[in-house]
């Protein structure tokens, strides 16, 4: 009773300062700077002059994919560029927009909450003017919806719609490839050029997957389709500018000869195993210098794994990275006192860093597993729709734990002094982490829908004095078969029920309320920004 009342005290106290004009101080305050770039990253010991080169014209070409990014998702940037308030003009570059990542309600005055469809569409296009649309371009990832000057719908290219801009990108992207000495970045390279001026990524991805001897790396082009709330269609563009991690890379290894094992070992019927990962797949580490667009916009990603098209996967497979610098910065500001502040008992003594990069190891890889097509052949994104990318997040989130917490048992993961039952207690505190991202975006979805899934079934309990307990055998079988479950629900390919799944699961209780008091109490931020020191 007298922590509640010390909470409840802080909490009017909080409101308090808002109202007295300290609101956006403190929205800023939820997100701890990190430095990154060179300044701070060994790895760039040994990169000639004439790679830093390189690295220089990925940041530009990066820049070029932030000035697309906020033309899809918010229009003129000198808004925002123009907020008297310095830390509310802060707030809204980190959300890319006047309204918060985490709800999409807006904070600035005279501006409204997060449209649907941001720039993708039309503000005035209804959902049944779309759909009885007869325009097969309407579904591409790549087409912005427009009016034409009759007032009917018109589909344009994103190479059209941002030629400038994409010019620009070509002309670094040519640049690089005529400065670097390895033969396979340049046709990456000259892929990339061509990908991006036509909105083609298959070839482009195929041989970014092949690059396996550069240091240096760049992702580059529209990739996600988590800005697109209206129909989870268009894709929308980020970049990253990276360093490869050797000896964590070497550590992750032997993984990539183990993917046809571990899709084997999926916790599900045979029936649900029939994809083959990629001969090309394999998985790495790397520091990041720089982020750009989606990437960059509100909570910032510690992996990603490409590419997302089936056909390319199957064919050559998946590569996946670590951010290991985002990794230590994300356990070190956030999970490391959030577990102090929420895991009770026995459960306290679990939180684990080589258990968190385990855990975010494993999540990838499980991205490049599992059911890719339907028992009655269709491609999964299109037959799961607008729930195809929480179910995915929520997949992969899960199966991580899964395949960790295993290979960990097995002692495969290179003798680190780490157990499965660390895995899973760090595993929990970075989903309560992840749980204040919210319901409106699919990673904060398929997150809840763990939290909410292993809650019911026992795996643990949160008491009364704010901390939660965990049941290690329970916490087991249930990882299990909230794998099986998201696995049959891609397989079915039943939009509907992935949407009732989604409706049931992914949802903010009274529990996390609390946590997230008692989180925005002791100041534990949501996530991290970036000053880019580089």
């Amino acid at each position: 009773m007298l922590r509640s009342f010390i909470l409840a005290v802080a909490a009017l106290a909080l409101a308090s300062c808002a109202g007295n004009g300290s609101k956006a101080a403190f929205w800023h305050d939820t997100y701890a700077e990190v430095e990154i770039g060179k300044e701070n990253t060994p790895y760039l010991e040994g990169i000639s002059e004439n790679g830093k080169e390189v690295l220089n014209l990925y940041r530009f070409a990066a820049m070029e994919a932030d000035k697309i990014y906020w033309k899809q998702v918010f229009g003129d940037k000198s808004v925002i560029d123009s907020l008297v308030d310095t830390q509310l003009r802060q707030y809204a570059l980190i959300n890319y927009g006047p309204w918060s990542r985490l709800d999409g309600k807006s904070f600035v005055e005279g501006l409204g909450d997060r449209p649907a469809g941001l720039c993708f569409y039309p503000e005035d296009m209804t959902e049944e003017e779309f759909l009885s649309w007869d325009n097969p371009l309407k579904n591409s990832p790549y087409t912005l919806v427009r009016r034409a000057g009759d007032g009917s719908l018109k589909t344009e290219w994103y190479h059209e719609a941002y030629a400038d801009n994409i010019s620009r990108m070509c002309n670094y992207l040519r640049a690089a490839a005529d400065l670097t000495i390895v033969p396979s970045v340049r046709e990456y390279l000259l892929s990339k050029i061509e990908a991006i001026s036509t909105d083609d990524y298959t070839d482009s991805d195929i041989k970014w997957i092949e690059v396996d001897d550069s240091k240096m790396d760049l992702v580059l082009g529209a990739y996600e389709n988590v800005d697109d709330h209206l129909f989870g269609i268009k894709r929308s563009y980020s970049a990253y500018v990276l360093l490869k991690n050797v000896a964590k890379s070497e550590e992750l290894a032997k993984f990539t000869a183990m993917m046809p094992q571990l899709q084997a070992a999926l916790p599900c019927p045979d029936s649900l195993k029939t994809f083959v990962p990629g001969p090309a797949s394999y998985i790495e580490a790397c520091d990041a210098l720089y982020y750009a667009g989606a990437a960059n916009a509100g909570v910032k990603d510690i992996a990603i794994s490409l590419p997302f098209d089936t056909r390319t996967q199957e064919m050559e497979g998946t590569r996946s990275i670590i951010f290991t610098n985002v990794v230590d910065a994300k356990f070190d500001m956030i999970l490391n006192p959030l577990a102090a502040l929420i895991l009770g008992g026995e459960s306290s003594k679990h939180l684990d860093r080589n258990a968190f990069f385990w855990n975010v190891a494993f999540r990838e890889l499980a991205h490049g597993l599992g059911v890719k097509t339907t028992l009655d052949g269709r491609d999964v994104w299109d037959a799961l729709g607008n729930s195809a990318l929480a179910i995915e997040e929520a997949k992969a989130d899960i199966l991580g734990n899964y395949l960790a917490s295993m290979q960990i048992s097995q002692y495969e993961t290179n003798g680190d002094l780490v157990t499965a039952d660390d895995a899973f207690a760090t595993f929990l505190v970075s989903l309560v982490r992840s749980a204040r991202f919210g319901a409106s975006e699919a990673v904060g979805q398929g997150n809840l829908i763990c939290y909410q899934y292993l809650k019911k079934a026992g795996a643990f309990t949160r008491h009364d004095d704010g901390k939660y307990y965990i049941d290690q055998a329970k916490a087991r079988e249930a990882v299990a078969e909230l794998s099986c479950r998201l696995l049959t629900i891609q397989a079915e390919g039943d939009a509907k029920a992935a949407a009732d799944f989604i409706s049931e699961y992914a949802h903010v209780d009274t529990d996390l309320e609390g946590d997230f008091m008692n989180m925005r109490v002791e100041r534990i931020p949501t996530d991290v920004t970036f000053n880019f020191v580089w």
